[in-house]
């Protein structure tokens, strides 16, 4: 079964940065796009970042200029370097396949709070 650990995440004031990490198991992400979502209480999970296989990027406009998504193939691991951040920001982020499909189980994710 696929295995998806979301890590990274914690505590920080406005304007500070968090980087997270998503390692895999049983899963090769070379081969997907990958991307990384968040999710606040009473919201429906949301895509903020997306990276391909050949590493083109696209963001939600609401992280445009503030997330970097990357990739690591040789560890399996997909990051989110997250600069300038907004209590806006606060919520769970997770990463999976895009496009997620049903079967494409969550990891536990990992929780970023901004404090203003």
């Amino acid at each position: 079964q696929v295995q998806l650990d979301e890590s990274g995440g914690g505590l920080v004031q406005a304007g500070g940065s968090l980087r997270l990490s998503c390692a895999g198991s049983r899963i090769i992400f070379s081969i997907y796009t990958m991307g990384w979502y968040r999710q606040t209480p009473g919201k429906q999970r949301e895509l903020v970042a997306t990276i391909t296989t050949g590493g083109s990027t696209n963001y939600a406009d609401s992280v445009k200029g503030r997330f970097t998504i990357a990739r690591d193939n040789a560890k399996n691991t997909v990051y989110l370097e997250m600069n300038s951040l907004k209590p806006e920001d606060t919520a769970v982020y997770y990463c999976n396949k895009v496009p997620q499909r049903s079967w494409d189980a969550w990891g536990q994710g990992t929780l970023v709070t901004v404090s203003s």
